[in-house]
């Protein structure tokens, strides 16, 4: 992408700028609450906005970014707030919903089993579920139950949906032999109840739980609840939270249909985005895509806690945004900041070979961001390589080794293989078959097989370098279309020459 080409989150920022400049941001709203929030520069006193008021919801202290009222005002006191010096923007308040669809499921592949059997079970993390509430009395969560608070107006943070208690199982349901076991295991579960009974809640309401988790210094806070559009409101209430320490992770959202519709408040630099997985590491056909997504994790069909002590099984990138939460305490528990483990998340990820778009940095993978190596990588083989930071040994590493090489290959997977059907289906089917034909090329380096591979590896690397450099859309799309070629005659040769090598050795043996 050229540096003149505006990415979404550029779009998004500067339409959010324009709508502050020139009033109540201009969006509609699909359940506006009927509410005006006003946003405060940090020296001015909330009279400002509360002395016009006709009525006050709520207000909101974001420290040096400012302060922020949610109440109604006359149209008169509108006009008047939206001139006032003391004023950074007024916007009309709308609401956001939990980000699940009924279907079933069951995870493991994000290796958190093994953190566990290597100690790691999230202890002394504080991880705030903001969303619907928790069961108080859910055997499998009582054990790691912390504090709670309700922002909903019904006066207890008990969960009267399901959806809270269903993302608080992912993140850190207890491991006491019944029932489901969470990412952390032992990490201290929050209650923040933004949404009502419905699954809904309002903007402010979403942004006051938010400050009410930076404000206790807890150390992870899950949002798995999203809505089209956004508020200033609530951007204030995520950059306030990462500026106190806290590692915001949020739901992409389940518009699946279209590219580049990731939901707010997953949108905001401050915020990490979480697309969903299904169980063959396919991106589920739910999840929302779009530049904004760091990192993907399971959310299709997963079993977890649900209310009255039971278990029920969703669909969602509701269900993949605890994932991450839950990793995310396991390494703050270890020291990390909230920067520090943002980044070890994404840079540990299994590469799932999806663009970046759809998956970010790739599919979370627990053990890898704790320094912990899977039993299953590479089919029990101890002498390969990871391809793109873990999943097993590959062909292409096998031959080309790390460097040049292999980032062109990359690129070439990720920018042209990755945007079609066909494509996709190529590069998993290499990943499928991959492994032992890249560990007999190690053993073999010098076999015909092992020298006509690494060479279509050097082709391809070269092909898809002139891919890269290229002005021509022409040129680009015919490029591809030879690059693809040799990927299939690479996968064939490669395949062929082990069934051959491995016949010979069998035969040795006898």
């Amino acid at each position: 992408m050229s540096l003149g080409t505006p990415t979404r989150r550029t779009v998004l920022k500067n339409a959010a700028a324009g709508a502050a400049a020139t009033g109540i941001a201009g969006t509609a709203l699909a359940e506006p609450t009927g509410r005006t929030l006003v946003g405060l520069q940090p020296s001015s006193d909330v009279s400002v906005a509360t002395a016009q008021a006709e009525s006050v919801h709520r207000e909101l202290d974001f420290g040096d970014i400012g302060t922020v009222v949610a109440g109604t005002f006359s149209d008169t006191a509108i006009s008047a707030l939206q001139t006032d010096p003391n004023v950074r923007y007024v916007e009309k308040e709308g609401r956001m919903h939990a980000l699940a669809q009924d279907l079933p499921y069951g995870i493991d592949i994000v290796e958190a089993d093994v953190a566990h059997d290597n100690g790691d079970t999230g202890a002394g993390a504080d991880i705030a579920i903001i969303d619907t509430g928790i069961d108080q009395d859910h055997p499998d969560l009582q054990a790691n139950l912390g504090q709670g608070a309700d922002f909903t107006g019904t006066g207890s943070w008990d969960d009267d949906n399901g959806h809270g208690t269903h993302c608080a199982g992912i993140a850190d349901a207890d491991d006491n032999t019944e029932g489901v076991v969470g990412v952390s295991t032992e990490a201290t579960l929050h209650a923040v109840k933004v949404l009502g009974s419905g699954g809904g809640g309002s903007f402010s309401d979403i942004a006051a739980g938010i400050e009410w988790v930076a404000n206790q210094g807890y150390d992870v806070a899950s949002l798995s609840l999203g809505g089209s559009t956004g508020s200033s409101a609530l951007q204030d209430a995520c950059q306030y939270a990462s500026n106190s320490g806290v590692l915001v992770v949020a739901a992409a959202g389940n518009d699946g249909e279209c590219s580049n519709c990731v939901s707010y408040p997953a949108v905001y630099d401050t915020v990490m985005a979480v697309s969903a997985t299904d169980s063959n590491d396919e991106i589920a056909s739910f999840s929302s895509t779009g530049p904004e997504i760091e990192i993907a994790a399971p959310g299709a069909n997963v079993n977890s806690t649900y209310n009255d002590g039971g278990y029920t099984s969703l669909d969602g990138t509701s269900m993949a945004c605890p994932h991450v939460a839950g990793a995310g305490g396991q390494l703050m528990a270890n020291g990390y900041s909230n920067t520090d483990a943002r980044q070890q998340l994404t840079s540990t990820a299994d590469d799932i070979c999806r663009c970046p778009e759809d998956a970010g940095a790739g599919r979370l993978n627990v053990a890898a961001a704790l320094g912990h190596q899977s039993p299953s990588n590479c089919n029990g083989s101890t002498d390969c390589q990871n391809d793109g930071g873990g999943g097993g040994c590959f062909i292409t590493t096998a031959t080309a080794g790390e460097g040049e090489t292999l980032d062109s290959l990359r690129r070439f997977r990720d920018e042209s293989m990755g945007a079609t059907p066909l494509g996709r289906g190529l590069v998993g089917l290499y990943y499928r078959i991959s492994p032992p034909i890249a560990d007999t090329l190690e053993r073999h380096p010098e076999s015909l097989t092992s020298r006509a591979t690494r060479t279509i590896v050097d082709a391809c690397a070269s092909l898809s370098d002139r891919q890269d450099e290229t002005d021509s859309t022409v040129e680009s799309a015919s490029l591809g279309v030879v690059l693809t070629m040799l990927y299939v005659v690479g996968i064939a040769v490669g395949a062929g020459g082990h069934l051959g090598i491995r016949a010979r050795e069998l035969g040795e043996r006898t």
